[in-house]
């Protein structure tokens, strides 16, 4: 059975945007995304929009329209995010074709650099505007961060799996099994919790100098702060960490303050993307885009590196680098 995704075809994109009253010029142009399926495209104006197909199945339409909420609410107050396009009734989440998507105008602009202090502060800055907003009340349809439970559930998913070899699951699951033991089922208390944009990474931010707009709130959810800071920091070494560390937590204080607890839940943090990242690419290879996009996952040599990382980050989880 052929997958949903594979129907939307450049004839089927652009059905849906013009039947929002939009004309097209131009075909849609293919952003790298894979778990929802997003496109550029110009109005007869020559205006640029973005165009986001939700993947089916996947969230509820009042966990969606939560997603628009919030970045409703951040636009109100003046944070930097994409602003999202309405129709005529006011309505932000739309159908066509059996699909839902949602239409955002197009911000331009470039990732940031991590290696520029100035950038790192002007990021903050970004985020703390953000939490602002962000910690006025709870997300009601979005899905909490838990640690040890997703953890279990894509570990679970990798070992259900055809992937690894006996040899690699006898490590996997000696290795899993430590990682689990380190994730207590309550990481965090329940005060550190609140709404979050959750993939906080290069990829999800744009701008230009030291103006940066936070994009694609696709993965919003209820968890700590930090959340949203510590993709940000790529030194190579610990004074280049610090050095990254200070600069961002600058930014974020000129708007709100972090508790400094959560710097050592970074490594928890760490160890629930690792797995988490391998247990969705397992999760969605019937997807013909996964296949194509990560032909790599069919080898023995990245389940070999995957364990090796795994086992690295268990060091990690050991004695956390991020100090207060």
């Amino acid at each position: 059975m052929a997958h949903p995704f594979e129907q939307l075809d450049p004839a089927r994109i652009v059905a849906a945007i013009e039947a929002q009253g939009f004309y097209t010029e131009g075909e849609p142009f293919a952003l790298n995304s894979y778990e929802n399926r997003v496109f550029l495209w110009r109005d007869d104006q020559g205006q640029r929009f973005i165009v986001k197909f939700y993947r089916p199945d996947r969230l509820g339409d009042a966990a969606i329209l939560e997603e628009h909420a919030f970045v409703d609410e951040l636009y109100t107050a003046g944070c930097p995010v994409n602003r999202l396009w309405r129709n005529d009734l006011g309505n932000t989440l739309l159908h066509h074709d059996g699909f839902r998507l949602a239409i955002f105008y197009f911000v331009p602009g470039q990732a940031p650099e991590l290696d520029n202090p100035e950038h790192l502060f002007a990021l903050g800055g970004a985020i703390g505007r953000m939490h602002t907003v962000a910690r006025q009340k709870p997300f009601v349809h979005r899905s909490i961060l838990k640690p040890h439970a997703i953890a279990l559930e894509s570990l679970e998913s990798i070992r259900a799996s055809q992937w690894l070899n006996a040899r690699q699951r006898r490590a996997h699951e000696q290795i899993s099994q430590a990682l689990l033991d380190m994730l207590p089922e309550k990481a965090w208390p329940d005060d550190a919790f609140q709404r979050v944009h959750g993939d906080c990474h290069l990829g999800n931010i744009l701008g230009r100098e030291e103006h940066f707009t936070l994009v694609d709130f696709d993965d919003c959810v209820m968890a700590p702060a930090v959340q949203d800071l510590w993709m940000l920091l790529t030194g190579e070494d610990e004074p280049s960490w610090q050095a990254q560390l200070v600069e961002l937590i600058e930014g974020y204080e000129e708007h709100c303050t972090l508790d400094r607890r959560q710097l050592g839940w970074i490594e928890q943090l760490r160890t629930l993307r690792l797995v988490r990242y391998s247990a969705w690419l397992v999760e969605r290879w019937s997807d013909p885009a996964f296949p194509r996009a990560f032909p790599w996952l069919a080898s023995e040599n990245y389940w070999d590196q995957h364990i090796r990382t795994l086992e690295q980050q268990r060091v990690a989880l050991s004695s956390p680098r991020w100090l207060a």
